[in-house]
């Protein structure tokens, strides 16, 4: 069936980006159509920013009271249920599905929801079963989801990802991750907390490797101090299903566990949604746009990790509002290139701009400096008892074009250091910006001052004495 009403806006998906993009598109009074196929909320909400954070969370009760004794309380052996914690995880999920994610809370902006799978049929007509939806623009955002690697044996032996393994009623008392990523991280603290016994998998030489790599070291040495087993250079040949017990096999190397965890990457969900047949062009990351997030056909847009640029909640929903904004407003829309991310291990690791490597590739040696602090020289820190951390911070011809911070609240930290480098400001400025102390972020300011006092030092012949 047709429909005879042309829209000015369907979005297709409900996850990040469409959530972010629906509401603003009500605010400047376009009135979208949703094409939904499962809940809303998508990735984020029900497979994985608030799960893997909820679970983050119970882990650092277990831990806080399993080391106790160094603040001078009573340590004990955290009891954990770990069924229990599953269901507070599902509890926090549905508290956000009811209040902020609710279908009815879109509903009463002007959204209009259409459930079922979308198709392009032509660069202005959505199918979703018998009804085709005419739009003046079309906007996917359809996420991604986990990449299973071709492992013989793996799809027999059965394994979970960070979407299935969320629906376990009785979680698993050990596990293998396969991975060395966010996702994999994450999760391997967070279990092995839990009293999980953790196997980490990874088939490069180190994790985190889009990271700063001294820092993605010290998260790495955190968790093995912690319990966690990583091996490195793995290429897992094979799963077989033994007693009872899932079996890892890499050549002569052979691991066991009650479950698998495959956290290898994610893929792009584009399939069966016509692009082909329309003209949209989709590279090996996803749908392929320009830097206003039209795809080759100029009536559609893409936004989130569908389009493959940067796979992360917070990048989908301001790619999401910068496509409508490009739709709908005078001028042009664009993607920002610079985005920041966190991976949320004890201690946190956030990450902007430009690695040291980054920009000595890009800028030459002679142009980049690398300043670096570690978190023993925090008095916060240190009062906190989390002064196992540090903070790299990166410049070119002297403006800021990289900050990456290990820390306990790496991810708060590192937002004035985003600013900075936006606004292509010099350690300086930094420096002259008073911090309140005493706070994690006075570190920031302190290695700018300290950058600034080696400066002082080549001026000492101006001292007026």
């Amino acid at each position: 069936m047709s429909d005879a009403t042309k829209h000015d806006l369907v979005l297709v998906g409900m996850g990040s980006g469409g959530l972010v993009a629906a509401e603003f598109a009500t605010t400047i009074g376009v009135k979208p159509v949703v094409v939904e196929r499962a809940r809303v909320g998508g990735d984020c909400l029900w497979t994985g920013c608030v799960p893997s954070k909820a679970l983050l969370a119970a882990g650092r009760v277990a831990h806080h009271i399993r080391t106790a004794d160094e603040f001078g309380i009573a340590a004990a052996d955290p009891q954990v249920d770990l069924s229990a914690v599953w269901r507070r995880i599902r509890r926090v999920q549905q508290r956000i599905a009811d209040s902020d994610d609710s279908p009815e809370r879109y509903e009463a902006m002007g959204v209009e929801f259409v459930y079922g799978d979308a198709r392009m049929t032509g660069a202005t007509t959505v199918a979703v079963g018998g009804r085709v939806l005419e739009s003046k623009h079309i906007l996917i955002c359809t996420g991604s989801r986990p990449a299973v690697p071709p492992i013989d044996g793996l799809a027999d032996a059965g394994f979970l990802t960070s979407e299935s393994v969320w629906e376990v009623e009785e979680p698993p008392r050990s596990i293998v991750i396969l991975g060395g990523g966010p996702i994999a991280v994450e999760m391997a603290q967070g279990m092995n907390r839990l009293g999980v016994e953790v196997t980490m998998l990874e088939l490069g030489d180190r994790l985190l490797v889009r990271d700063e790599p001294e820092l993605a070291r010290l998260v790495t040495e955190r968790l093995r101090r912690e319990g966690v087993d990583i091996r490195f250079e793995v290429e897992v040949d094979r799963v077989t299903v033994e007693e009872g017990a899932k079996v890892v096999h890499a050549g002569d190397q052979v691991w066991r566990s009650a479950e698998i965890l495959v956290a290898v990457g994610r893929t792009p969900n584009v399939d069966g949604l016509g692009l082909d047949e329309v003209g949209v062009k989709v590279g090996v990351r996803g749908i392929e746009t320009d830097n206003r997030l039209r795809t080759s056909v100029p009536s559609i847009y893409a936004a989130g990790d569908v389009a493959g640029r940067h796979l992360f909640t917070h990048s989908a929903g301001y790619e999401a509002v910068m496509a409508v904004r490009d739709m709908f407003f005078p001028g042009k829309g664009k993607a920002d290139e610079l985005v920041p991310w966190c991976t949320f291990t004890d201690p946190e690791l956030a990450h902007a701009g430009l690695t040291s490597g980054e920009a000595i590739a890009e800028h030459g040696q002679e142009d980049v400096e690398v300043y670096r602090m570690t978190l023993d020289h925090s008095d916060r820190a240190r009062a906190d008892g989390s002064d196992d951390g540090a903070i790299v911070l990166i410049t070119a011809k002297e403006k800021l074009v990289g900050a990456h911070i290990a820390a306990a609240s790496a991810g708060e930290m590192i937002q004035e250091c985003v600013l900075a480098i936006r606004e292509g400001m010099k350690l300086r400025d930094l420096a002259a910006m008073v911090h309140v102390y005493p706070t994690l972020s006075t570190s920031v300011g302190m290695l700018a001052a300290e950058a600034q006092y080696e400066r002082a030092k080549r001026l000492r012949w101006l001292v007026r004495k």
